[in-house]
């Protein structure tokens, strides 16, 4: 099932998901990390959090071989050094900012059999992690950037979505 994503204003995106209950599960954990890696892909991210689609689990997926489903996330340590890169996100489209975060991130997450789990993250699985655990903070992507990127990030994205509407006449 592929699942519509909320607006980038709506009131989910903003708020801190609760930990997800596998004593009382609300649904099927093995069918909602299906049914969210396929949402994922089918609006071609690389992460995806349960909330950006209107879900109040405390889980996301991120891709890989194969895919990455993480619930009830956590960090356990993360390295000390940062790197800057470009990110986006499915829930704000079109918006780009350089962000900082660290090289390296050891993470604590139970998988959909229930199985918790131990790793260390590096580069964009780093990255995609620590967004995505962002999301179920209920923080944005760009809660570090200075106003100054965040301003010159909307003002990208209205002109790109002006040439996309340009293109389509």
């Amino acid at each position: 099932m592929i699942y519509k994503l909320l607006p980038e204003n709506h009131e989910m995106l903003f708020q801190e998901m609760q930990k997800f209950d596998f004593e009382n599960p609300p649904c099927d954990p093995e069918q909602l990390a299906l049914d969210l890696i396929e949402t994922m892909r089918a609006n071609q991210g690389i992460g995806l959090s349960a909330n950006q689609v209107g879900l109040p689990y405390r889980v996301f997926v991120m891709e890989g071989s194969p895919a990455f489903v993480c619930f009830n996330p956590k960090v356990v340590a993360v390295s000390s050094g940062l790197a800057k890169m470009q990110e986006g996100c499915l829930s704000y489209p079109d918006f780009w900012i350089d962000i900082k975060r660290p090289h390296t991130v050891k993470v604590r997450f139970t998988t959909p059999s229930g199985t918790t789990t131990t790793k260390t993250f590096d580069e964009w699985h780093c990255r995609c992690f620590l967004h995505e655990l962002d999301h179920l903070n209920g923080t944005p992507f760009y809660k570090n950037a200075t106003n100054m990127q965040i301003e010159a990030a909307r003002k990208l994205r209205t002109k790109i979505t002006r040439n996309k509407k340009r293109m389509l006449k």
